[in-house]
C-alpha cells in the first residue's frame, strides 16, 4: 500500500478513535419542552432559553458538535485538584472558560447565550449530548446537580459542591437516534429548592463517566422568590417533573 494512502487511513483511524473517546457536557441549562405532556430532547421537542457560562450560541456548530471546537465544552477534572469549572488550563481535558466572571453578566448575551432564571420551588430541565456513552452496555453512573444554599460571591470548591447536592439525574434518558449515537440528545429535570432566597447561585452539572472520571459543566442560575409573579412564557413557568431521584443537601458555605 502507498505511503500516503498509509499516512490516509491511520489519520482516519485516528479520528474515529477520538469521535469515541468524546465525552458529553450541559448543552442548555434551561431547556423548555414544547408541549410539558411529551417531553423530549430533540429541537423538536423544544428550545433552549438559557445556557452555560460564555456558551457559543452563534457557533454554527451543529448540537454535539463542540467537542471539536477550541476551545471545547468538555471538560474533565483532574484528580489531583477537582476545579470544580473550567479555567481553560487544569483538568485532565481542559474545556473552555466557564470560571464566575465579574460582573456575571459578562458571561451572558450577545455571542454566548442567555442566563437561566426561574422560580424557587419551580423545575428546570437540562440538556446534553450523550456522545456514544448512551448506550446498553455501558454504565448509567449518573448526572450530580450541585447548587450552593444561598448565593454567592464567588465559587465554592468542589469539596463543597459535594455536600450541596440537590438533585441526581439519569445521564442515558435520551431519544435516541438511529445510527448516531454521538448526537444523540438527552437531559433530566430537577427542582430548585423552595427555600432558595432571590440571587444569582452557582448551578453545577457533574457527569461520572468512570470510577472517579468526571466532567462538569457550569452556570449562574437566576432565582427569583416562590411568591413572585411570573408572566406565561418568562423564566420560571413550571417545566416537567424530575426524569431521576434527588436529594437535598443544605450546607453553608466554608469561609476561607
Amino acid at each position: 500500500m502507498p505511503l500516503k494512502s498509509l499516512f490516509t487511513l491511520a489519520t482516519a483511524f485516528a479520528l474515529l478513535a477520538i469521535l469515541a473517546e468524546a465525552h458529553s457536557w450541559a448543552d442548555c441549562v434551561d431547556w423548555r419542552f414544547n408541549d410539558p405532556a411529551k417531553p423530549g430532547w430533540t429541537d423538536k421537542h423544544g428550545k433552549c432559553h438559557g445556557w452555560a457560562r460564555q456558551y457559543p450560541v452563534n457557533s454554527g456548530v451543529r448540537f454535539g458538535g463542540l467537542d471539536s471546537a477550541s476551545p471545547n465544552r468538555h471538560y474533565q477534572q483532574d484528580p489531583d485538584d477537582f476545579i470544580p469549572c473550567s479555567d481553560k488550563f487544569h483538568g485532565n481535558e481542559p474545556g473552555a472558560d466557564e470560571t464566575r466572571q465579574n460582573p456575571i453578566s459578562r458571561a451572558y448575551g450577545g455571542r454566548f447565550g442567555a442566563m437561566a432564571s426561574v422560580k424557587a420551588g419551580d423545575e428546570i430541565c437540562v440538556r446534553w449530548p450523550a456522545k456514544n456513552h448512551a448506550v446498553k452496555d455501558e454504565r448509567d453512573r449518573g448526572v450530580f446537580i450541585n447548587m450552593p444554599p444561598t448565593p454567592t460571591v464567588r465559587d465554592p470548591n468542589q469539596s463543597q459542591l459535594m455536600k450541596m447536592t440537590i438533585a441526581t439525574l439519569r445521564y442515558k434518558n435520551c431519544n435516541h437516534i438511529p445510527g448516531d449515537s454521538d448526537h444523540t440528545p438527552c437531559g433530566g429535570c430537577f427542582r430548585v429548592p423552595e427555600n432558595r432566597t432571590a440571587g444569582t447561585y452557582l448551578v453545577q452539572w457533574r457527569w461520572e463517566l468512570n470510577n472517579n472520571e468526571w466532567y462538569t459543566s457550569c452556570w449562574d442560575l437566576q432565582v427569583t422568590p416562590k411568591d413572585a409573579i411570573v408572566q406565561p412564557g418568562q423564566p420560571g413557568v413550571p417545566v416537567a417533573r424530575p426524569l431521576g431521584g434527588s436529594t437535598s443537601i443544605f450546607a453553608e458555605l466554608a469561609e476561607d
